[in-house]
């Protein structure tokens, strides 16, 4: 397909990927982001060995991988703190590492400065009042009163997608699991050299991110889905780790800085019916947000992007382009969504407990396959 223009709403790590991967395929795009400050949280993600590879198809590994940390293995403890499993990670690009973990900000930096080098106008502080597609184009209205014509529109803007909202009000919305995530940052201790994988129904990670920092996550049962005031919360933190192994006890008697906790409710949706309407499209969180039990969100929204720039080079029209990239899409991010949620409803008891270690080389298995 020739040049089209191609609005993208929402510049978080799925649409900044979508964003290089139609740049450098020829595509003049144009990239909006209502939070005018562009923020990110300030702790880290994990990204897997199907990621190092987008990030090797999209072309910035190199850049990737100078901001962040490299491991080969996943660990897998009892909730006592006894070792129980070292599985190791699949290899997809030779040379590099199997998996990185690395923080936010950091990745914001890499995919940003990369989409922009690719041709991408950002735009913040902006967000579409009106979208109208008459089949040969889209019409839209922008917060700031101003107005744009574009051959495609991406939504990429998370959970609660406006842009879904717009084009297929009846599909599936997102739901509270019934847990959370808390995230906080530590020194790194050198002998992490992998993520390590608590089992129990407090479920706690750690995640080397660079040579000086690791961050850790816990999952909690938070039955009526409190919200907890920022003063306090570091304390609140710890108190949630006080059943857990000796080792991460001691971690927690570091957590004590309240703007450095980042909590959220887990909420997840996967829309099962299409993924477009016409010309406008979505991809990432906005069409299968998961829990973050296998470490895949993200991976998922960076394939997206890649995929979706395939499947237009591969087609005459827009409208069969978005069908196709769906329907390669669908089964691989419909497994990690519900084998993730099948891992939370186990940790809540809802459902039978699920083995970490079998479900995370299930898993390497299913994304280690081509996109």
């Amino acid at each position: 397909m020739q040049q089209q223009q191609i609005l993208i709403i929402g510049a978080g790590i799925g649409g900044l990927s979508a964003a290089i991967a139609l740049g450098r395929a020829g595509h003049a795009v144009t990239l909006i982001e209502r939070d005018p400050e562009w923020s990110v949280y300030g702790v880290g993600i994990i990204q897997q060995s199907n990621v190092v590879r987008a990030m090797d198809q999209l072309g910035v590994l190199d850049t990737f991988l100078d901001g962040s940390f490299g491991f080969d293995a996943v660990e897998i403890f009892a909730p006592d703190g006894t070792k129980v499993a070292r599985v190791p990670s699949p290899k997809l690009v030779e040379g590099r590492p199997s998996n990185v973990g690395i923080s936010r900000r950091a990745l914001q930096k890499v995919l940003g400065d990369e989409a922009q080098a690719a041709g991408a106008t950002l735009r913040l502080g902006l967000t579409v009042t009106a979208l109208a597609d008459d089949g040969a184009g889209v019409d839209a209205s922008f917060s700031d009163g101003s107005a744009g014509r574009y051959d495609l529109v991406v939504g990429a803007d998370g959970v609660y997608s406006q842009v879904r909202g717009m084009i297929l009000p009846d599909a599936e919305k997102p739901e509270f699991t019934g847990q959370s995530v808390w995230r906080y940052n530590f020194p790194r201790p050198a002998t992490l050299d992998a993520l390590q994988v608590y089992n129990g129904p407090t479920g706690v990670g750690l995640v080397p991110m660079s040579a000086e920092l690791m961050y850790m996550y816990v999952t909690t049962p938070e039955p009526g889905n409190p919200r907890y005031p920022l003063e306090g919360i570091a304390a609140v933190m710890r108190a949630k780790l006080a059943n857990c192994s000796p080792a991460i006890r001691e971690l927690a008697e570091q957590i004590v800085d309240d703007a450095g906790v980042v909590y959220r409710p887990l909420e997840g949706v996967l829309v099962t019916g299409p993924w477009s309407k016409g010309r406008v499209g979505l991809l990432g969180d906005a069409v299968h947000a998961t829990t973050p039990h296998l470490g895949q969100g993200a991976g998922m929204a960076i394939e997206d992007g890649i995929v979706l720039a395939d499947e237009l080079a591969r087609h005459d029209s827009v409208e069969a382009a978005l069908r196709a990239y769906r329907d390669r899409r669908f089964e691989r991010c419909a497994y990690i969504v519900n084998s993730s949620l099948a891992i939370c409803m186990g940790q809540l008891g809802k459902a039978p407990p699920v083995d970490n270690h079998k479900a995370t080389g299930e898993m390497f298995a299913v994304v280690s396959k081509p996109i």
